[in-house]
Parts: C-alpha cells; structure tokens; sequence
C-alpha cells in the first residue's frame, strides 16, 4: 500500500500536464459550491477520458451523469472533428453551472445537455454511440447497462465510473446499501458478457474499460 497516495497522485497529475485554465475553475468551484463535489472526474481521470475518446475516433458520445460538467468537457475535446456529445443529468439546478463551463471551453454547440431521469430519457434515443460513459447513481447502473449497451456501436466504448465504490465492491455482504449492490450487480453483469472486451482499472474509485466486439456480432 503506498503510504503517501496524495504526493503520488500529484505527481501524476503534473506529469500528464495538469489542468488547463478552464479545467482548473470548474474544480476550483465543484469544491466551493456543490455539493459531494469528490464525484468530479479529476485532471488524471479526465486526460484518460480525452485520450480513450480520441484514440477511439468517437464522433458520438452519450454520457449519463453530468454532474458539473469536467467528464462532459474532457470526452468532448477528444471527439472526432464534428462529433457531438449528448449527457443526462438528474439534477436541474447544477444544469446554468455545466452549461456556463461549457461555454468558457467552447463547447457549447457540441455538448447536448438532457435534464431529467436516465431511466426515461435513453429509451427515447433512437441514434447510436462511438462511446458511452456511465457516471451516475450507482444503484441503477444494471439498468444503465441494459438501456444503453443496445445503442453502442460494435467496436464502441463503454466506460464506467466507481466501480470499486471503495473497496465496498470487496464484501458486498457487509455493504447491503443500494449504490454497492448496484454496482456489485453491474460488475458481475459485465463480468458475463462475452461480446465486452473489459479491464478494470484502480484509477481513483474504480474505471471500467470495456470495449463492444466486432467480431462477436460478426459471428
């Protein structure tokens, strides 16, 4: 176990280059103004996102949980040129908050902001997505899974937050809460799944790698 986790987290954080100044406010203001602002992405998660979405040429992106909107900006600066990022949030009083953020990233025309339930809102999507980023209430990320993996597309992303939901995930009969259960559920959902290629990696809370096989549909 690494004893100074913080110096090394830094550490990381400068060598990946850090946030940028827009990047930097929106931490700065998650942390004085909102509420449960530790959900925000971080610099180190947030390059990961950029890069997995550039390297993936997605031109399209669904993100189900907003928050304030830093995952929302770093997929979006690494969507292919012309691409557009569609992302749900449940809470309509954080919306004016990412919205202004987007706009100081010049962002705005490419990110679609949805207000209201995931639950509700994915059915009624009817396009497909190069990459899908799953981040909101834990409890409900199966259903998440069964909603939105339908409009992936074969050799698409999908991306999970908290999936180690700290450690909980490690003893889930201890933890009988909603948020580990779901998660729990959802980790053994995809553990079953034979057209995800996956990896989980111990990046803050727990990322979710997983990627929709072509050649499993091909088949």
């Amino acid at each position: 176990m690494i004893d100074n986790f913080d110096a090394i987290y830094d550490y990381c954080t400068t060598h990946s280059g850090g946030e940028d100044a827009v990047l930097a406010r929106l931490n700065r203001e998650t942390h004085a103004k909102v509420l449960y602002a530790r959900m925000i992405s971080g610099p180190v998660q947030g390059k990961l996102l950029q890069m997995l979405a550039s390297l993936s040429g997605a031109r399209r992106i669904l993100e189900i949980g907003t928050f304030t909107g830093y995952s929302a900006i770093c997929l979006a600066r690494g969507m292919a040129q012309g691409g557009e990022l569609h992302t749900i949030e449940k809470n309509p009083e954080i919306e004016d908050f990412a919205h202004r953020f987007f706009i100081e990233a010049n962002l705005s025309d490419r990110i679609i902001q949805h207000i209201g339930d995931a639950l509700e809102i994915i059915p009624s999507m009817t396009e497909k997505f190069d990459l899908i980023f799953i981040d909101a209430d834990k409890e409900h990320y199966p259903e998440y899974l069964d909603l939105s993996l339908p409009l992936l597309n074969d050799g698409g992303l999908l991306i999970a937050d908290n999936v180690l939901w700290d450690g909980k995930v490690l003893d889930p009969e201890k933890h009988r809460d909603k948020e580990t259960q779901g998660i729990v559920q959802f980790n053994a959902k995809i553990l079953k799944m034979n057209e995800l290629e996956r990896i989980f990696l111990p990046i803050r809370d727990g990322l979710l790698v997983c990627r929709k096989s072509i050649e499993r549909f091909e088949s």
